[in-house]
């Protein structure tokens, strides 16, 4: 039903736009006030002249400060998963830290193949891991959340290789967030609530610019303040297909276990409801600032600094723990069994602070630019239940931190508009830290108190150590490592009538593992008025971070045999683990990226791309299945997972952009089409000898489910913005193609049908200066198909965090001033 109602209001639309544009003829010069196809931009190459039309590569540009009073969406990252196809980003649940911080992708790539710019500058990656098997699985990102949306002029996306202009993690492209610089003031509250009735979300934010002096400075601030409460996806009882709670088939004796709660809950007038779990988008709080001030000291030479500070505190909850489980559970504490709570406090910061000279078309910057994450967790609501009526409900489980300072010196000099010479070097230093959680976080303690860390006789071990949850990180996953980086560049931009391109080539040396060469070429030919052809081609790199060469995790659990304490976890390549697997030290990535597109503007208010692209990543990194091997268990360790160069991949897709501007009636209305379609596959694998042939066990079908089929290969977005006085309509359309689910080795394989969601927002002003917004996302409450019982994890998860997520409809009310 709702689909049919999709289709006939589409319909509408479509007839009502025929009928409009037959009946009157629009003139061309009246489009040029909402057209910003012909802003420069600056990212893709350093001519100063480059906008989206005459770019030789694929350039998006998102005008925020047009869309952020009507959006549905209230984050960086949300506002491009729904305006870029190419780009994919959903919230994850009970997955630690990555429920915190949303993973995302761009042309299927990894989340740690794509490069973020902050007015140009590098930004830093976070400190935190994605393990949990979520898209983007052994990958670390960008935190794109972390900016608030207030502070954001535009942002242009870069979709093509550009590793030889900008550096290592540039495979898939590069986002380039511009903040505002603009004078005046504006501030908006908002609020939003599912359909559900749950996951609220309460927003203010805040921007003013002023001038900075008397000749052309300014300075902008920015502020957000907000809070999305958690919701619950779960099914209702968590009942297994027999009617029994899930848990009971992890247990060694199911009925002893089913019986032992069903005692309990008759005592106490409990039923399996009482025993439910929560599963769904964790609880977050933001505090977010941000400047951005530019200074002249004299005609030619300007300081500038910009950056700001993010503090985001999460809550999600983790598995539950049932009554019967009595080496988790300390039954004095919970009679009732538990669901432990992981908190974290994030805390992002960053500045960039150079001075740019101007001289005779030179062109001079200098910078220094610092951005810093730190993640801290918490675990709450939980226990060490070896150590009994002892144990803390609460501990301080540790964290990890990134710094990353990169100081660059830019040479640019345009000559007659027709070349731009540029070039220029950088260094960079980068640390990582992983911080020790208090004892109790990650201990094990025997029946005397006294923490265990070797094999030990069994009959002293009452119960398992650790927070329940989330185990802390002890002293032997604690470390601190640093690295620095220099490169250097040059980058020659040319443009004719008919012609326009970019050559360039970097060298970059790494002090952990080397140097790197690559080059791009990228040339446009306009062979028509309004009508061209371009590609490029480039190789790349992306050094393997600190986070990958360096997290661990490994902790002593219970033998599962029952003949002591062994070890689980990850583990770092340069441990004796590894060398005696023949696992070795992480290399680069190479990659290899082509591209040929068409572009079409036969009038100024019709723009029309269509971009192909392949892209080959030789030695890509990812983190391995846990596997048990003969070897490992002679190291006292049951399971293991490494980073390791195990798989060479092949991306191919294509990118097509259509924008249309037009008068209608007394408004004007624009008209967005874009979709992508990108394929990714493994075609070789790397893996140590000890395995003798078996991928499955090195590498498993779960994992090259995340690589090949667990985003969308086919996404598309139809959007209509319609302004006439003083109102303004938002209707967009957002398809998500099927997506594959491996759940090896426990579940099956589940086809997830394609799902369409629909955006909608009607703005008014009320005031000149005042303007209220309603609206919904996805408001005809489109899930992803429901999982199927195996890969549910026993009736627990209802839906997989796929496609558009969980959330289902959420509705909001938006209220803006500007003064």
């Amino acid at each position: 039903m709702k689909k049919k109602i999709l289709l006939i209001l589409s319909l509408l639309f479509v007839s009502f736009f025929e009928y409009i544009t037959a009946q009157e003829k629009v003139a061309i010069d009246s489009l040029e006030q909402f057209n910003d196809l012909d802003e420069v931009v600056i990212i893709g190459g350093r001519n100063s002249e480059r906008t989206v039309v005459n770019s030789p590569v694929a350039i998006d540009v998102i005008d925020v400060r047009k869309i952020e009073k009507n959006s549905p969406q209230l984050t960086a990252n949300d506002l491009l998963n729904y305006l870029v196809p190419s780009f994919n980003s959903v919230r994850q649940s009970s997955s630690d830290g990555t429920e915190h911080i949303d993973p995302a992708t761009l042309r299927g790539m990894g989340p740690d193949q794509v490069l973020v710019l902050v007015n140009g500058k590098r930004r830093h990656t976070t400190s935190l891991v994605n393990y949990q098997n979520t898209v983007g699985n052994g990958s670390v990102g960008t935190d794109l959340s972390a900016i608030p949306v207030s502070a954001i002029e535009k942002i242009e996306v870069l979709r093509d290789g550009a590793a030889a202009q900008y550096g290592s993690d540039a495979i898939a492209g590069v986002i380039n967030i511009i903040l505002k610089k603009n004078e005046g003031g504006s501030a908006s509250i908002s609020y939003g609530i599912t359909n559900r009735k749950d996951g609220e979300n309460y927003n203010f934010s805040g921007n003013y610019g002023t001038k900075l002096g008397t000749n052309g400075g300014s300075i902008n601030l920015s502020l957000v303040v907000s809070q999305r409460n958690k919701t619950n996806r779960s099914y209702e009882n968590n009942l297994d297909k027999f009617g029994n709670n899930f848990a009971y088939e992890f247990a060694p004796n199911p009925e002893q276990a089913r019986a032992e709660d069903e005692q309990i809950m008759a005592a106490k007038g409990l039923t399996q409801r009482d025993f439910r779990f929560r599963i769904g988008d964790a609880q977050i709080k933001n505090q977010q600032f941000f400047i951005n001030a530019i200074y002249p000291l004299s005609d030619k030479f300007n300081l500038y600094s910009f950056g700001g500070a993010s503090l985001r505190q999460g809550e999600g909850a983790e598995f539950r723990r049932l009554p019967s489980e009595t080496s988790n559970v300390v039954s004095e504490y919970y009679p009732n069994g538990f669901q432990p709570l992981l908190k974290s406090t994030i805390y992002d910061i960053s500045n960039a602070t150079g001075v740019r000279y101007y001289y005779n078309n030179w062109n001079i910057d200098l910078s220094n630019t610092l951005g810093q994450n730190i993640f801290n967790y918490k675990v709450a609501q939980t226990n060490n239940a070896s150590l009994g009526v002892n144990s803390p409900t609460e501990f301080k489980a540790g964290g990890h931190e990134f710094l990353q300072n990169t100081i660059n010196l830019d040479i640019a000099k345009n000559f007659n508009h027709i070349f731009t010479l540029a070039f220029g070097g950088e260094f960079r230093y980068e640390q990582y830290q992983i911080k020790t959680g208090e004892e109790a976080s990650w201990g094990r303690y025997d029946k005397f108190g006294n923490i265990v860390t070797a094999i030990t006789d069994p009959s002293n071990i009452i119960a398992a150590g650790g927070s329940q949850g989330f185990i802390g990180f002890s002293p032997a996953n604690a470390l601190k490592k640093d690295r620095n980086n220099v490169a250097g560049y040059a980058d020659l931009a040319f443009k004719t009538n008919k012609f326009s391109g970019d050559i360039a080539g970097r060298y970059e040396h790494y002090s952990d593992f080397g140097n790197s060469l690559t080059g791009k070429l990228a040339l446009r030919y306009e062979y028509a008025n309004g009508f061209a052809i371009r590609g490029a081609f480039s190789t790349g790199f992306r050094a393997p971070s600190l986070q990958q060469q360096y997290f661990n995790n490994s902790f002593s659990d219970i033998s599962t045999s029952g003949s002591g304490i062994v070890s689980k976890g990850i583990f770092t390549n340069e441990s004796i683990l590894a060398k005696a697997l023949g696992i070795e030290k992480l290399k680069e990535e190479k990659s290899i990226n082509a591209s040929a597109g068409l572009t079409f503007r036969p009038s100024k208010n019709l723009y029309i791309t269509a971009d192909a692209y392949y892209i080959k990543v030789d030695d890509r990194i990812v983190l391995t299945s846990e596997f048990v091997n003969p070897i490992i268990q002679s190291y006292g360790v049951e399971g293991a997972r490494f980073f390791t160069n195990a798989i060479d991949t092949e991306t191919k897709g294509i990118d097509i952009v259509a924008t249309y501007k037009l008068n209608i009636g007394l408004g004007n209305l624009t008209i967005n089409l874009s979709g992508n379609y990108t394929q990714t596959e493994i075609v070789d694998f790397h893996f140590p000898e000890v395995f003798g042939g078996n991928i499955n066990e090195y590498f498993g079908p779960d994992q090259t489910n995340i690589i090949e089929s667990l985003s969308p290969k086919t996404k598309a977005t139809l959007g209509f913005v319609y302004n006439l006085s003083k109102w303004n309509f938002l209707v967009r359309n957002t398809y998500f193609g099927k997506v594959t689910r491996d759940g090896y080795p426990f579940g099956k394989v589940q086809h997830h049908d394609p799902k369409l969601v629909t955006d909608l927002s009607i703005s008014y002003d009320i005031f000149k200066n005042f303007t209220l917004t309603v609206g919904g996302n996805n408001i005809f409450d489109i899930f992803p198909d429901k999982q199927i019982y195996e890969n549910s994890y026993y009736h627990v998860f209802k839906y997989a965090p796929v496609q558009m997520g969980t959330t289902g409809a959420n509705w909001f009310a938006k209220l803006n001033m500007n003064f």
